[in-house]
């Protein structure tokens, strides 16, 4: 992304976008109590979290969270959020898209029990982000799924996946989960996605 994507954020995040969103996503509301985690206090990362409700969610169950996003606004409406609650979570602000990014954010020798990308559309990530997994540890990926269907979400192709490209950009991980389709969103609106549930064994 652009200094110029980054402001567009900031000035949407600024100006109250996704304020009414504060439930978590269904997917990861659906899968966290099913995840068989054994540290006392495991860790997690919400790759692209704009203003955090899926960190805020992992935060309030337990876990020690990184939340990584592009827009500095967004990241500090979470951390004010993490303080009112004396919640742990990391705010990391980075560009996923610049070349070598994720690997310079997450300069930390610990690894994940737990990574989460939810809608934010970037396959190279998925690979980047599973040797930063423990042996064990959880892959969640939710993303908007090409279709012909009129569906809730982004109308420009580039921001879609195609049919198996998720599955197949998990290659060395164990898939626990996978569903591609329309989904009924938590609005009641119909959404076309790539859902999956990956571990690294």
């Amino acid at each position: 992304m652009s200094q110029a994507d980054a402001d567009k954020w900031d000035q949407r995040y600024r100006e109250g976008a996704y304020a009414s969103r504060t439930n978590p996503g269904v997917f990861l509301e659906q899968w966290l109590p099913r995840l068989r985690v054994s540290a006392e206090r495991p860790r997690a990362v919400d790759l692209g979290c704009g203003a955090g409700r899926n960190a805020l969610h992992l935060a309030r169950h337990g876990w020690e969270v990184d939340a990584v996003d592009i827009s500095q606004v967004a990241l500090e409406q979470l951390a004010a959020k993490a303080r009112e609650e004396n919640l742990e979570i990391r705010c990391i602000q980075a560009d996923l898209e610049a070349a070598g990014a994720l690997a310079h954010a997450l300069s930390t020798p610990e690894r994940y029990d737990l990574a989460l990308i939810i809608r934010y559309t970037q396959i190279s990530l998925i690979e980047q982000i599973s040797s930063a997994l423990r042996p064990g540890g959880y892959l969640l990926v939710e993303l908007h799924l090409q279709t012909e269907e009129e569906v809730v979400g982004p109308r420009n192709p580039r921001f879609r996946v195609a049919p198996g490209a998720v599955r197949k950009a998990t290659d060395g991980l164990s898939i626990v989960a996978c569903n591609e389709g329309l989904v009924e969103d938590v609005d009641g609106q119909m959404a076309a996605l790539s859902q999956l549930v990956a571990r690294r064994e």
